[in-house]
């Protein structure tokens, strides 16, 4: 597919929305994608480039979506929303999706009406050496791409994208059986390959295989969280063999069931602005690039990062 950079503000429609992580969150307009967003990326990074590592289509509530993932890369010289640059190069996870404009071709001037975008400024934050909370829960890398290479416009097999959505469908139904005392309760394994890879935001890391994301993950996130409740997406959609969902929020819950992140327990209401980009392996999943605004859920906890790295942060001067 030929197509301008996705953070090229020229694809952008007149009206357009954008919703994203925090301290961007929303507003409309291009104008306000150019302001907001793309000029302290640029402040930050220079002429940064973008490099895609998944990249889907599909249509989802009678809408055109196109969903992708992969790296903003470039030198950080700059603070980028108070974060202290290190003057080298970094690479910053994004995840989005743009809602195109009915019988836009993408890449066209114009064509994408509305963008959800989630970009992983705690990674950022731990890189500069300024995280003021617990240390991550699992090692951190730079995510990759698909072990097949084949992530960015795979080719278009409607059958194959229905077994991908349909998998997906059963991991969400397996979410939901966890009896708050055994994972096994959930049947999570059956849906897994025994060596699948599971790229989480920061500063929960990434693990492969069941026994780490179960420590690692799965088993402080269900414990803090136990009347979670997901699945409100506002784009899933399958391609091939891949699978792109995201909702806003994804999942409403309270934090009530002990330690994350080093936090004791809030009994706070939250909501999360989920993202998930899946592969799939025959009839299994293999591996799951996530993202979570961790700072706006952070927020909702009472924690506000960015003024508590302020502080870590001028500490160093």
């Amino acid at each position: 597919m030929s197509m301008l950079s996705l953070f090229d503000p020229r694809l952008l429609a007149a009206g357009h929305t954008l919703s994203a992580c925090h301290p961007v969150n929303a507003g409309t307009g291009p104008e306000f994608y150019a302001d907001a967003l793309l000029a302290p990326l640029g402040a930050a990074l220079g002429d940064f480039d973008v490099r895609t590592d998944v990249r889907i289509r599909g249509v989802f509530g009678g809408s055109d979506w196109l969903a992708s993932s992969g790296h903003i890369a470039g030198d950080f010289r700059a603070p980028l929303f108070g974060i202290p640059p290190t003057g080298g190069a970094v690479f910053l996870r994004f995840g989005r999706f743009d809602r195109l404009v009915e019988g836009a071709v993408a890449g066209a001037p114009g064509c994408v009406a509305e963008t959800i975008l989630l970009v992983d400024l705690p990674a950022l934050m731990m890189t500069s050496g300024c995280w003021p909370l617990a240390a991550a829960l699992g090692p951190l890398v730079i995510a990759p791409g698909p072990r097949s290479h084949d992530g960015v416009d795979p080719a278009i097999d409607a059958d194959e994208g229905a077994k991908s959505l349909a998998l997906v469908d059963s991991l969400i139904a397996a979410l939901k059986r966890y009896d708050g005392a055994d994972l096994a309760s959930m049947g999570m394994r059956d849906l897994w390959t025994p060596d699948f890879w599971w790229f989480g935001p920061a500063p929960i890391g990434n693990f492969r295989g069941h026994s780490a994301y179960e420590a690692g993950h799965q088993g402080p996130f269900l414990r803090a969280f136990p009347d979670r409740v997901g699945g409100n997406h506002r784009c899933r959609i399958g391609h091939g063999r891949f699978i792109a969902s995201t909702g806003w929020p994804s999942i409403n819950a309270t934090h009530s069931g002990g330690d994350w992140l080093g936090l004791p327990a809030t009994n706070k209401r939250i909501t999360m602005r989920v993202m998930d980009f899946w592969g799939r392996d025959g009839d299994r999943l293999s591996e799951n690039w996530v993202m979570i605004d961790i700072p706006d859920l952070l927020m909702q906890m009472g924690v506000d990062i960015f003024a508590r790295m302020a502080v870590l942060a001028g500490s160093r001067k």
